[in-house]
């Protein structure tokens, strides 16, 4: 028809209608006839198969009251998210700014969040931090297990978090989740060298056992809580070697490990760490200082070894002076041992006499 433009919208359908790009309203399912003599007439047909309306003047749309009964219109502010659920299964999240989606042809669920509650929390955590564009408008992490976390928002301490996965919204606040573990950790305080009392310099090798109990503390009071044990560590060493000679050392190695691990136990509470155990590996002397070590302790075996000897000998010597005296004073003895050697005699099998003075074969006659 001259001047007419015939539009036909079929069902599941809408159109949008514009003159002189001006929104009219919105035509229904069924055939329209519009008057377009000057070719100024503009039909937009959308489909309500798509939940959501896309246009670039759907703030026109919106604003005309065409869409009522029809659609419904969602204007999140700067500080609110949107999760949005089609037919029961979660779809997407929606960001601050004008929506609007069709009613009655799919089931469309949409539950408003203010993000200034920074942490997200939901019943359906799990299935929305895995939505594929969820790390966009997420600050998803993980925390392992036998750790912690200590979570601060703009700088200010919130919450300790156990292990488990956690989300923060993005663009509201700045979230930041530093991670401690709570397991017990050994520190290698190696190769330091130091000064004992008596001026001889060694090299000391120390390890420390610890856990971190506190762990907002471990984390606010330095950037490094191993590096600041490990240099507390360092300062216990010379505090406490640095008092003590040579030879006092080395002889009760464990007392010094204890003096160090009560110093090094004060600082560590202040971090926020709890000290299991402090011990010494490996003591290590100068060449030279080793050579002359060496030497003393090889002079003193040597004497231990000539004084037992000489103990020894002066015990021998004694117990055969007993024996003799023993014997002078006990004739009946004094025979039997007579007869104990001449048995031994016997027993080997063969027995040379050689007979002197007649006075000598008279007593060796007697003791046969």
């Amino acid at each position: 028809m001259f001047g007419f433009k015939r539009v036909k919208i079929r069902s599941a359908e809408f159109g949008l209608y514009f003159k002189d790009r001006e929104f009219q309203g919105v035509l229904d399912t069924g055939t329209h006839w519009l008057f377009d003599f000057l070719g100024n007439t503009q039909v937009d047909v959308v489909s309500r198969r798509q939940p959501w309306i896309v246009h670039d003047k759907l703030d026109v749309i919106v604003k005309s009251g065409a869409l009522a009964g029809k659609a419904e219109v969602l204007d999140l502010r700067d500080h609110q998210r949107a999760l949005v659920w089609i037919e029961g299964r979660f779809s997407h999240i929606l960001t601050p700014g004008l929506y609007a989606y069709w009613l009655g042809h799919k089931e469309v669920t949409v539950e408003v969040i203010d993000a200034r509650q920074v942490r997200f929390e939901h019943e359906h955590f799990k299935t929305i931090v895995n939505w594929p564009q969820a790390k966009v408008l997420l600050d998803i992490c993980t925390i392992n297990r036998d750790h912690v976390g200590v979570l601060f928002i703009d700088g200010k301490y919130v919450d300790t978090l156990s292990p488990g996965m956690y989300a923060f919204w993005r663009g509201v606040a700045e979230a930041r989740v530093v991670e401690i573990d709570r397991r017990e950790i050994t520190a290698d305080v190696s190769g330091q060298e130091l000064m004992t009392a008596d001026k001889v310099t060694l090299r000391l090798n120390a390890l420390v056992t610890y856990r971190i109990v506190d762990a907002r503390q471990a984390v606010s009071t330095t950037d490094d809580v191993r590096q600041a044990l490990y240099r507390e560590t360092q300062l216990a060493l010379r505090g406490v070697i640095g008092t003590r000679e040579l030879d006092a050392f080395l002889s009760d190695k464990d007392a010094v490990a204890r003096e160090i691990e009560q110093a090094v136990r004060v600082r560590a509470e202040a971090l926020g760490l709890e000290i299991s155990s402090v011990g010494i590996r490996d003591v290590i002397l100068p060449g030279d200082m080793k050579d002359l070590m060496n030497k003393v302790i090889e002079s003193r075996k040597a004497a231990e070894a000539n004084l037992i000897m000489r103990r020894e000998e002066t015990a021998a010597m004694r117990s055969q002076a007993n024996t003799a005296k023993l014997l002078a004073d006990n004739p009946t003895l004094m025979r039997l041992r007579e007869l104990e050697i001449l048995e031994k005699i016997a027993s080997a099998g063969h027995l040379s006499v050689v007979l002197g003075e007649k006075n000598l074969a008279d007593h060796v006659l007697k003791l046969i």
